[in-house]
């Protein structure tokens, strides 16, 4: 099937640029003898995770309790859960994974210490947890230095708990669009994690993780001192978001498929896809094939205004967007269509889909 034969809205990957963006984030954790942990919230598809773990990732990064427990059922074990697992209901969830996984948790703060101790020691486990540190983004993660090493000290006051890290993420400097201030933003923001790391490993803890990085810092994340892995998930596909603001250099490799459904006049095209099927909170959709003035989305709609009267494209005729922001445009997918050459070969189930919890 060619993907014009779709029904629509559909969501679609071209394998070939998404693989070769794949190769390229491993080769430049590679080069720089950095491991590859990518996030998966932006993809959600056990499919895509596993070709990053062919590629080279260590494992993965996912946001939610539920993203790992859907990983950890297909055999994906390398687990990190970059957030904090808080309350009775998560926490003995978190201990119902398959012992196998062994998954990482973030941790900053005494209390989620304790609670998850006793669960771990409880379920006869030993629950590894890295330390969130805050890098300046001044959301999660204790205070950079001492109090790192204080919740260290607290950690290993638990034997059902064993320490292996550090993670952090920059996102405060993401968007800095002069390269050499950007370097500098990133440089700083990492040294208060790697600093923090090693004044942990001279109190005697374990620090074999150190974790950061993301898309908006893939250029200048994967070389700085201390570092062991980065985080980098949405570059595989690349969107406006990371292309217009973070200056990603990449080719684009997610789409949304719609159908022109309406021609009210010759500047104006009407697609059955809205807000419901590309969200644009971070950045517009891209239609391609189009000399296009504007583009407005509604709840099921999109309305394109052209640069100049045009007959085309004509009722019934398929468009494809370049999507605004893989995150918060995949979930509102049930699946993923896979393209080679324009051509369907696979669909994905995003088997992440709605685990929010």
């Amino acid at each position: 099937m060619n993907k014009f034969d779709l029904d629509t809205p559909a969501l679609l990957v071209d394998l070939d640029v998404m693989e070769a963006n794949i190769a390229h984030v491993a080769d430049a954790c590679r080069a720089q003898g950095v491991a590859w942990r990518p996030h998966v919230k932006s993809h959600k598809t056990i499919e895509i995770a596993r070709k990053q773990i062919a590629a080279g990732a260590i494992g993965v990064t996912c946001a939610k309790l539920g993203e790992a427990e859907v990983l950890a059922a297909a055999g994906i074990h390398d687990i990190l859960i970059a957030n904090q697992i808080v309350g009775p209901i998560k926490v003995k969830r978190l201990m119902a994974l398959p012992r196998e996984a062994d998954v990482i948790v973030s941790v900053d703060s005494e209390a989620n210490v304790v609670e998850l101790a006793e669960a771990a020691k409880a379920a006869g486990r030993k629950q590894r947890v890295v330390i969130e540190v805050n890098t300046g983004m001044n959301r999660a993660g204790v205070e950079p230095g001492a109090p790192a090493v204080a919740l260290a000290d607290i950690i290993a006051r638990h034997p059902s708990l064993r320490l292996v890290g550090v993670m952090g993420w920059e996102a405060h400097v993401t968007a800095i669009q002069d390269p050499t201030i950007k370097a500098e933003a990133v440089a700083d923001a990492i040294a208060l994690l790697t600093d923090s790391a090693q004044a942990c490993r001279e109190a005697g803890h374990d620090m074999s993780i150190v974790s950061c990085g993301g898309t908006g810092t893939l250029q200048y994340c994967v070389s700085q001192p201390g570092v062991t892995e980065v985080q980098v998930g949405g570059a595989i596909f690349n969107d406006e978001h990371y292309r217009t603001h973070y200056g990603l250099d990449l080719p684009c490799a997610l789409t949304v498929l719609a159908t022109v459904i309406s021609r009210p006049n010759p500047m104006r095209v009407i697609l059955d896809a809205g807000r419901k099927a590309m969200n644009n909170d971070m950045a517009l959709p891209r239609p391609l094939g189009l000399d296009v003035a504007s583009v407005k989305l509604s709840a099921e709609h999109a309305q394109i205004e052209l640069s100049a009267a045009s007959e085309i494209p004509h009722i019934g005729d398929k468009i494809e967007l370049v999507i605004g922001y893989s995150d918060t445009t995949i979930h509102l997918h049930e699946e993923i269509v896979a393209l080679r050459g324009g051509a369907v070969v696979a669909v994905w189930k995003v088997a992440g889909r709605g685990k929010l919890k």
